[in-house]
């Protein structure tokens, strides 16, 4: 008998049993889980309407709620994670601004643990996606873990994290057919944010190079929050954090990333592994923007809105320490995937501000632990745990590891002398920086938090030329991908409030109406935002070199001497694996072949040859170099190699450097690779 003759014996198909469960939303009135009918879905409840959010809100708590527990185990957000651990040394004591510990003496080293991540994708999901990435640091310090939880991008898509969920559900697969996989290009997303224009900034952000970056190694990382640092004094500044990467900003190219996904989707893991494998250890100097309290309305932006930054040229950036990821994980389970990361881990001198996104994670983070992780005992996880000791009257749950001894588990208590006992300030006990709150219990958001658009076009007047083209495919990809007409159109309306130009653009490329006008007013630019201002360092670039058996031995032999002393890493590639051997009867041994590698997975090409050219070598090596040059990538040719790229068409452009003989070639290939692109170059 067939499964569906079963059912139907005992009563209704399974189909029909389900039926009663099956709900339409659509024309319904927004509800609690309760039947509550609900006023309002956009903002958190909140003391005055800058102030900080309430704990009594509980629709906000459900809401959050449901959404922390909706997967399990995986992390609902940056589940396609990878961590390395490291050390922090402050340059210089910041006692004028903090009393934070860890920011006082330069001749300590702070072991931190950093986790990497992609957004939007599952943990099997490929890494070189456009998407931002979480960049989120735990140092261990002498008074307790302090958990800097921020993203390569210096804002974010909302304002209020009542809406989180939402933003999540949107940029997630579509839930009748679970697609797209890691990916914005779809009807939902798009449609959130022509519905929810305050995410027009972190668009132009996500639509830039920024959201595909080279390397782990190679980007920013921001808190994205206003914070505060208060010294021993009492006195407080906001502060905003940022990581600065020493080898510069760089990113792929977006044909690129897509074909990195398939050659290798580990491709980023991969590169940080390797690379502290190799002692190439990743560096970040962190920054700190300060403002005083009380210049705090004396910008153009609410220095408590997520989706703002301060720009760098307003507010200058305090380069206070580095930061050096010097070991990877011994196991990728029990480190990268058991870490806890919260907003909510600080330390004395370090203190919130009211930017409600960031007063919902507070509740948020924890609550996501205690699902994920198996109850509410996860800082006990080696990963986890402080190295200063904790004592509390907290006990039993799930994975509890301390045995406590003794009978007491309260406070207070006269049995235990009122032991644990709180610190005072003066012991190191934490305290809140004392603001005064003053206001109604209301749902609303600041007046001067309404303008979406300003910085959106800042950003897009600080971009070079180049990246203003791949911004403008990055829209008409994604926009291409959108099934619904008035959904492509409600976006190319949204950002012609950005930059008529732009929406123009990605209109005409999607079959949209152009729009009009009048467009943006804005002339305000920073050009820190522009990746082309960026440190441009060659220092532990790839190059695959293209070598066949009778090659000159030893002056190829000499530039890949000089290419290692720079710090580049060059990569044999040939017909076949093994050793070759030189015209001069030198070997060198081959690393990948043409079907083991790809020329995606390199920074630059270094063409050599060899007097036993095949017409196979031939027809490989013209693929390598074609799609590097078409990717701007630096190219370099020597000896039979010159002629091997005057036959495919490649003559002298930018960087691409040739030579007969290698005098100067090294020292120019280099310089090439340093540049990392060349966008000036004729593609035909």
């Amino acid at each position: 008998m067939s499964n569906e003759k079963k059912s139907k014996v005992n009563g209704n198909s399974k189909n029909e049993q389900l039926e009663e469960y099956r709900v339409d939303d659509s024309g319904k009135h927004l509800t609690t889980n309760q039947g509550l009918k609900v006023s309002e879905d956009e903002f958190s409840l909140k003391a005055g309407e800058r102030g900080p959010t309430l704990m009594e809100d509980f629709h906000f708590r459900e809401k959050m709620t449901h959404f922390d527990h909706e997967r399990i185990p995986e992390r609902i957000v940056h589940a396609r994670g990878f961590a390395a651990h490291g050390e922090f040394e402050v340059y210089e004591s910041m006692k004028e601004y903090t009393k934070a510990g860890f920011l006082q003496d330069p001749s300590k080293k702070t072991p931190v643990f950093v986790r990497f991540s992609t957004v939007a994708g599952n943990r099997g999901s490929a890494e070189t996606v456009r998407d931002a990435r979480g960049f989120a640091t735990k140092f261990y310090t002498e008074e307790g873990n302090y958990d800097l939880v921020g993203n390569n991008i210096p804002v974010f898509f909302i304002q209020d994290a009542i809406k989180f969920p939402d933003l999540v559900h949107a940029i997630k697969p579509e839930p009748h057919n679970e697609m797209p996989q890691a990916a914005t290009a779809h009807d939902t997303f798009w449609d959130f944010i022509a519905n929810n224009q305050e995410s027009a900034h972190m668009v132009m952000w996500a639509m830039s190079d920024r959201a595909i970056p080279r390397s782990f190694r190679m980007m920013e990382g921001f808190g994205v929050h206003t914070f505060r640092f208060v010294n021993e004094e009492g006195k407080a500044h906001f502060v905003k954090f940022h990581w600065k990467p020493v080898l510069g900003t760089h990113s792929l190219v977006w044909d690129e990333a897509q074909k990195i996904n398939g050659k290798d989707p580990d491709f980023h893991r991969r590169d940080l592994h390797e690379s502290i494998e190799n002692g190439d250890y990743p560096e970040y100097e962190l920054g700190v923007q300060l403002i005083k309290e009380e210049d705090e309305f004396n910008f153009d932006f609410d220095v408590l809105d997520p989706t703002k930054l301060w720009p760098e040229e307003e507010v200058p950036v305090k380069i206070i320490g580095k930061m050096t990821l010097n070991r990877n994980v011994d196991n990728v389970f029990a480190e990268t995937e058991q870490a806890a990361f919260h907003p909510g881990s600080v330390v004395p001198g370090i203190d919130f501000s009211n930017d409600p996104l960031l007063q919902g994670r507070l509740f948020s983070y924890t609550d996501t632990q205690l699902i994920r992780l198996g109850g509410p005992n996860f800082h006990e996880l080696p990963i986890n745990r402080p190295v200063c000791p904790f004592h509390n009257n907290q006990r039993d749950g799930y994975s509890r590891h301390t045995i406590n001894k003794g009978q007491v588990s309260y406070h207070k208590n006269s049995l235990a002398q009122n032991t644990p006992a709180p610190a005072s300030e003066e012991e190191g006990g934490y305290t809140h920086y004392q603001e005064k709150v003053e206001g109604r219990k209301v749902r609303t958001r600041s007046e001067s938090f309404k303008d979406h658009f300003s910085q959106a076009a800042m950003f897009w007047n600080s971009m070079s030329e180049a990246e203003k083209e791949h911004i403008i495919d990055a829209f008409s990809f994604e926009l291409g991908k959108v099934m619904s007409k008035s959904v492509q159109q409600q976006v190319v309306d949204m950002f012609a409030n950005v930059s008529l130009e732009m929406a123009k653009g990605f209109a005409e490329a999607i079959g949209a109406k152009v729009p009009e006008g009048p467009g943006s007013t804005v002339t305000k630019s920073s050009p820190a935002l522009s990746q082309e201002n960026t440190v441009k360092r060659p220092h532990t670039r790839k190059v695959g070199v293209i070598v066949k058996s009778g090659f000159s031995g030893r002056e190829v032999k000499s530039v890949l001497k000089e290419l290692k002393e720079e710090g580049l890493q060059p990569e044999i590639i040939s017909s076949k694996l093994g050793m070759l051997k030189s015209g001069e009867g030198e070997e060198l041994e081959v690393d990948h072949t043409f079907l083991t590698c790809d020329s995606v997975l390199f920074d630059s090409i270094y063409v050599v040859g060899g007097k036993e050219l095949d017409k196979k070598f031939k027809q490989d090596t013209s693929y390598f170099v074609k799609e590097a040059f078409v990717h701007f990538k630096p190219i370099g040719a020597t000896h039979e190699g010159v002629s091997l790229l005057k036959d495919i068409g490649i003559g002298q452009c930018a960087g691409v450097v040739t030579a007969e003989k290698i005098d100067t070639f090294t020292s120019d290939f280099i310089e090439a690779i340093a540049a990392h692109r060349h966008w000036n170059r004729e593609i035909v």
